[in-house]
Formats: structure tokens, sequence, C-alpha cells
């Protein structure tokens, strides 16, 4: 299998739980391997590893819901920098059903190759539109 499937298991359960502030972890190839490359908090750190020349598996946690009700919500994040060989691009169909054996639970699946289909409000979006009803009255009842 072309992933490092503990340390990637490790990684995903750690920004399942709600008991640290890991966000996200981005998982990048170390020649035919994937691995982690990175994780951490803040959305903004987690677009610093997309580049045009990568193939990127991005998890990463959402806080969803109304004033009344938070609930964390979870992406996946396929990238293909624009920049990468065909072939490259071929052998992401493939390496990402090691990556889903992982990465199991979440809300929406992204594939992205723009820096647009990323942003956090865009990505933000599309988890919320599958999620269900979102009851919100716009401010908390004091």
């Amino acid at each position: 299998m072309p992933v490092d499937e503990d340390v990637m298991r490790d990684a995903y359960a750690e920004v399942r739980a709600d008991d640290n502030d890991t966000e996200w972890a981005v998982f990048k190839y170390e020649d035919k391997l994937i691995t982690l490359a990175a994780k951490g908090a803040g959305y903004d750190e987690f677009l610093q590893h997309y580049s045009d020349d990568e193939r990127v598996y991005g998890f990463v946690r959402l806080e969803t819901g109304d004033e009344l009700s938070k609930r964390a919500k979870f992406a996946l994040i396929t990238w293909v920098g624009p920049s990468v060989s065909p072939l490259k691009k071929a052998k992401v169909s493939t390496d990402k059903a090691f990556v889903k054996k992982i990465i199991q639970s979440y809300a929406k699946e992204i594939l992205a190759d723009t820096p647009e289909e990323i942003a956090y409000d865009t990505v933000l979006e599309q988890v919320v539109a599958v999620g269900g009803a979102n009851y919100g009255i716009g401010k908390r009842a004091e």
C-alpha cells in the first residue's frame, strides 16, 4: 500500500478528536509513499501546504451550525496542482482509494486544482450544504 498507514491513522484521529487544537492534517508524497506532511490549526496555515506542482490530500475540521448548536464537520480535499504532470494526475485516482481506506468519515469530498476551490468560504459552504438543516436566528438568545 502506498500510504504510511499508522502515521496517517494517528493524524486522522487527532483531527477528529475534540480534546485538542488540531484542525487539519496534510498528506503528501515522499517518493512513492503518501505520508503526513504537516498538521495544525488555522485554515490559513492549512492553505500554505498546497502548491501548483503538488498532489496533496488534506483532511480538515470545520465548525458548522448555528448560534445554539455548533458541530464539527470534516472535509477531505484532494488537490492536484495545475502544474502536475498528466501521469502523476492519473495516479491520484488510484492512490486516493488507499487514502480513503484510512480517512473514512467526512461530510464532503472535494477535488480541487485551483486555490478558489479550497478557499475557506468555498469549502465551508459546501460542507454546510451537505449538512442538512441550518436554522439560525442570527444571534444567541440572552
